[in-house]
């Protein structure tokens, strides 16, 4: 991963450590609905393990490569989960589609304006 930009480093770790997160979260919902809590939390915190292999370095990354700002890695942060539950929701939890997807995008754009505008 040398080779990229630490930026696009930073990003790519993130959006696959969301990917673990949202399964560890919520995946659960469906898949184990019948288990008991303790199972499905047994079975999301192995789950979670992968998410904070993957998001300690891309923070550690992002940071100390100078790539970005503490708030900015969280803001990225927010901005990426939305990016990841959104398809995630439609498409294995079969949530329809709400306007209200789209208008916490935007103002998650207008949260990113401002933590990487240049004052």
């Amino acid at each position: 991963m040398n080779a990229l930009p630490v930026s696009l480093q930073t990003i790519l770790l993130l959006v696959a450590s969301n990917v673990f997160m949202t399964f560890a979260w919520y995946g659960h919902l469906k898949s184990l609905s019948a288990k008991p809590w303790f199972v499905a939390a047994l079975i999301s915190w192995g789950i979670a393990l992968f998410e904070y292999l993957l998001q300690v370095p891309a923070n550690r990354i992002g940071y100390a490569g100078g790539a970005f700002s503490l708030a900015q890695l969280k803001i990225l942060q927010e901005v990426i989960t939305l990016a990841v539950f959104v398809p995630f929701a439609m498409f294995y939890m079969k949530v329809p589609f709400k306007l209200d997807f789209l208008w916490a995008g935007l103002c998650l754009v207008g949260a990113v304006y401002f933590m990487f505008r240049t004052s």
